[in-house]
């Protein structure tokens, strides 16, 4: 077995480069199980290094600037899966009131890529609730806020089609990247992935019930034409007392390596938005 690659040398990027873009190669096949080992078409692992934060949490190393890329998405450049975890509020489970959502995103290796936290206020998240207007802040390892997601207030009664949830994508805050719309079905969850243009780029389908119990629940992540499934959406089953005493959630999210890195991040954004509308109830 191959030992912890040296330091890589300034200048020098860690893993391999970006697939050459075209098809989606391993469309088909995209699990959130780590692979530090023999990952598939020659991904070179980045080495491990000591960045241990103050919660004892290791960031994913950073990597160098890219021409034409929005600062601090070079992260998700070297990556094909993301793991969300929420944070637990101690807070909220003593007193039942509301609080800014927290959430860690990390590889497949367990290395933190980015940290993020809604900016909401009191009277909003605890009269609103889940239905709420946000903004959550996406910040790199340096502090730097690099994503910025912001949801609207919209009707959340899906017999209403003319007022149905959307989020728009920031990155750098300020300068949009894409937007997910929701689109209206009679039974499905479904949503479109845009870019800045408003142009189609993908399509999100989810299953006719979201709420199972002890298993996953899967959004497939398809073509414009629904023809070919190119990633995923899971949320991820944590055990009966978090599901059932808290509103905690844990998130996989897999992605075509080779997919444009503004349309990887407005991808995380999906996520955040299926969390808030159908995973984020009050107990």
């Amino acid at each position: 077995m191959q030992g912890r690659q040296p330091a890589t040398a300034p200048g020098m990027p860690y893993g391999s480069p970006q697939q050459v873009p075209g098809t989606y190669q391993g469309a088909g096949n995209y699990g959130f199980q780590a692979q530090p080992m023999g990952v598939p078409g020659g991904f070179v692992v980045p080495p491990v290094q000591n960045q241990p934060t103050m919660d004892r949490a290791f960031w994913m190393p950073i990597p160098p600037s890219i021409p034409n890329c929005p600062p601090g998405l070079e992260y998700l450049t070297q990556i094909d899966q993301v793991l969300i975890h929420q944070q637990l509020e101690l807070l909220e489970i003593v007193t039942g009131l509301e609080v800014n959502n927290r959430y860690e995103l990390k590889n497949a290796l367990g290395q933190r890529v980015y940290f993020a936290a809604e900016d909401t206020d009191c009277l909003t998240r605890n009269c609103c609730g889940p239905s709420r207007p946000f903004t959550i802040r996406i910040t790199d390892n340096l502090g730097r806020e690099v994503i910025t997601l912001q949801r609207p207030l919209r009707c959340s009664m899906c017999c209403c089609p003319c007022c149905l949830q959307e989020l728009e994508v920031q990155a750098p805050p300020g300068q949009t990247i894409g937007y997910v719309v929701q689109n209206w079905h009679v039974c499905l969850p479904k949503f479109t992935i845009q870019d800045e243009k408003r142009m189609d780029i993908l399509k999100i389908t989810g299953p006719c019930v979201v709420c199972r119990c002890c298993e996953d629940v899967n959004f497939e992540v398809k073509s414009v034409d629904e023809t070919c499934t190119v990633g995923k959406i899971s949320k991820q089953w944590t055990g009966i007392v978090q599901e059932m005493f808290t509103d905690t959630d844990n998130f996989g999210i897999s992605f075509p390596m080779d997919l444009d890195v503004k349309m990887k991040a407005v991808m995380i954004g999906a996520c955040f938005l299926i969390d808030y509308m159908f995973f984020e109830h009050n107990n």
